[in-house]
């Protein structure tokens, strides 16, 4: 594969995860399993705007689903999904901690002389 074939690859599943009700729905299925009503119930996304975006990540491969009679399970495709989300995380949480860091500095009582 091509680099430029890549990372249009890459930017398009990076795309796929730049969303937060999809961020929400993985941060909900990394438990485990869940059937579309469960994932409503848990994440408070209407039906209709849940199942567009479950079927978005599944076209990309993010989730899984599998049918059980009449209920679908969706689940995540790659644990390393999960992996990429909690790194991405804590980049973003030593992020803000150092801007905090930063601000309480230039707001202290010496930081003005």
């Amino acid at each position: 594969m091509d680099d430029m074939r890549f990372y249009c690859l890459h930017s398009e599943l990076c795309k796929t995860l730049a969303n937060e009700k999809r961020q929400m729905i993985l941060g909900t299925l990394r438990d485990g399993e869940m059937t579309v009503s469960q994932l409503r119930e848990k994440t408070r996304i209407p039906q209709a705007n849940l199942s567009q975006h479950l079927s978005l990540l599944r076209g990309r491969g993010v989730v899984s689903a599998r049918r059980d009679g009449t209920h679908v399970f969706y689940s995540i495709a790659n644990p390393k999904i999960i992996q990429a989300f909690d790194l991405i995380t804590e980049v973003m949480l030593e992020s803000l901690e150092q801007q905090k860091g930063l601000a309480d500095r230039a707001l202290a009582p010496d930081a003005a002389e």
